[in-house]
């Protein structure tokens, strides 16, 4: 039951986190993970991103179609396969990241003390 409850609060801090960040960068949390992932790639495919942000490609697409009006981004077609779409940053994407990135959103305790716990642990890895 105890797991549940810490649950239920890292649950309640994201969705805080999240309200802070619409407010203050006019992004969710999907967009602004979406930047941070296409700011460690050159360009990523719909695929590579929906499994980066751990969402249905349904999803995925969405999110990608709210960051390209924003003209955060922008759409690609594959060199080798032209059916194949990757995205990668506008420069208007990489100074939406570098305001995120320069005005940090203070965190709720929980996700604080997680991420301190997570930093003292091997690097982040993404294959689960």
């Amino acid at each position: 039951m105890d797991t549940l409850c810490h649950i239920r609060d890292i649950q309640r801090a994201i969705i805080a986190y999240e309200q802070k960040l619409i407010r203050e960068h006019e992004l969710t949390l999907n967009e602004a993970m979406l930047l941070c992932s296409l700011s460690r790639s050159e360009q990523l495919a719909s695929g590579e991103i929906a499994e980066l942000l751990g969402l249905t490609c349904s999803n995925t697409s969405k999110v990608i179609s709210s960051v390209e009006k924003k003209r955060l981004i922008r759409r690609l077609l594959g060199k080798k396969d032209k059916r194949q779409m990757y995205f990668s940053l506008t420069k208007e994407g990489w100074q939406r990241l570098d305001t995120i990135r320069s005005k940090e959103i203070a965190l709720p305790d929980e996700l604080s003390r997680l991420l301190e716990f997570f930093e003292q642990k091997e690097p982040y890895q993404t294959n689960y």
